[in-house]
């Protein structure tokens, strides 16, 4: 057998006794009727659960008037939302007016006829019934846009990684370096945050969306050859050349897939200028562009230092890890020549959490301690 639904609660507010009756007589044969006979115990009445679909109120009561009370009932969060209906005898278009403004949803003046009051009642229980479809239908909504944000999201971070490896398997570099630098990278750009020079550029989304671009910087990578990419001493100035190519190579693949989207997609913006920009240098003697001071993006600016810090800490097949104190000096002497000044001032004043973040992702092949 189904259930059936519960019948509407309204609560009917009246000083006069006689009044109540003829209401209560009027709605109880399709509402389950409460009654009030001042303003006080109507506000009390107003919050035992379950709460009034809808009140009908007096206006003109002892003690505390209907004004005064539907002031209470929309300053309380629990009764804020009921409908209100005036109930009066204030006939003249002033008072129905005064009462329409403060808030209530209908206005009924005494002498009142029966079939009208139970007309209106019916009325705004329905539109009551529609705000509260309305509200369950947003909410669903909003939580429906929530899941498929963060499946997007999932699937963003799934394919930055996927192709991140690609670079990996053929570098000698780890997936750890890749959580490593976005540490690293989140770090940095939340120190800068709180400069007022960055404040605007540095959101809360925009580092979100760096943190998570940060793995794509070098993709381009997978374009170098081998011999090269995996030689285990010095390159040659005609393999260096190519190396340095890597930028660019990664710079077009990414500019390749943007051309496939409808519409500009942010982390990509951001992934292409990491990977074009991040071997630039503050006084312009860089690579692939040979940018000076903030012509090279803040994105690529951050990501240049963490890169070159994880590179210094971690071995490679071609040298043992550096301690990290060696490795902070380096940067710190690059100040203004290689790193950018607020950059570098941000990793020397969290050069701790850098050590945190390097300890907790620390390559597991690696027999050398910092």
């Amino acid at each position: 057998m189904p259930v059936e639904a519960p019948q509407p609660i309204i609560l009917i507010v009246d000083d006069l006794p006689e009044n109540l009756a003829v209401l209560s007589e009027l709605l109880q044969p399709y509402y389950d009727v409460r009654a009030a006979t001042s303003g006080q115990k109507a506000l009390r009445v107003a919050h035992i659960e379950p709460y009034p679909d809808l009140i009908l109120l007096d206006v003109m009561m002892p003690e505390m008037n209907g004004y005064q009370v539907f002031e209470q009932l929309r300053a309380d969060p629990i009764t804020h939302d009921i409908p209100v209906i005036f109930v009066t005898a204030m006939d003249s278009k002033e008072a129905e007016l005064h009462g329409l403004n403060t808030g209530a949803v209908d206005y009924i003046t005494k002498p009142i006829i029966l079939p009208i009051v139970l007309a209106r009642v019916h009325t705004q229980l329905e539109l009551k019934q529609a705000r509260q479809h309305l509200v369950n239908q947003n909410a669903w909504l909003e939580a429906e846009v929530a899941r498929r944000m963060m499946e997007n999201e999932l699937i963003q971070e799934v394919s930055i990684r996927a192709l991140a490896h690609l670079a990996e398997i053929r570098d000698s570099e780890t997936g750890y370096h890749i959580l490593r630098t976005q540490g690293y990278v989140e770090q940095l750009a939340v120190g800068l945050q709180k400069n007022p020079d960055y404040t605007d550029a540095l959101t809360n989304s925009y580092i979100k969306l760096l943190t998570r671009s940060a793995p794509l910087h070098d993709i381009g990578k997978v374009g170098i050859p081998d011999a090269i990419l995996r030689k285990p001493g010095p390159l040659t100035p005609q393999e260096w050349d190519i190396m340095k190519t890597h930028a660019q190579l990664g710079s077009d693949a990414i500019e390749f897939a943007e051309r496939d989207t409808v519409e500009s997609v942010e982390f990509l913006s951001l992934a292409k200028e990491i990977a074009r920009w991040h071997h630039e240098k503050w006084n312009g003697s860089g690579y692939p562009d040979g940018l000076i001071g903030d012509a090279t993006p803040i994105s690529a600016r951050i990501m240049a230092l963490a890169d070159v810090f994880d590179a210094l800490i971690s071995p490679r097949v071609y040298k043992l890890p550096m301690p990290y104190e060696h490795a902070r000096d380096i940067i710190l002497k690059g100040r203004g020549t290689h790193f950018d000044p607020d950059v570098v001032d941000i990793f020397i004043s969290k050069f701790d959490v850098f050590c945190e973040i390097a300890d907790r992702y620390r390559d597991s092949h690696s027999d050398c301690e910092p």
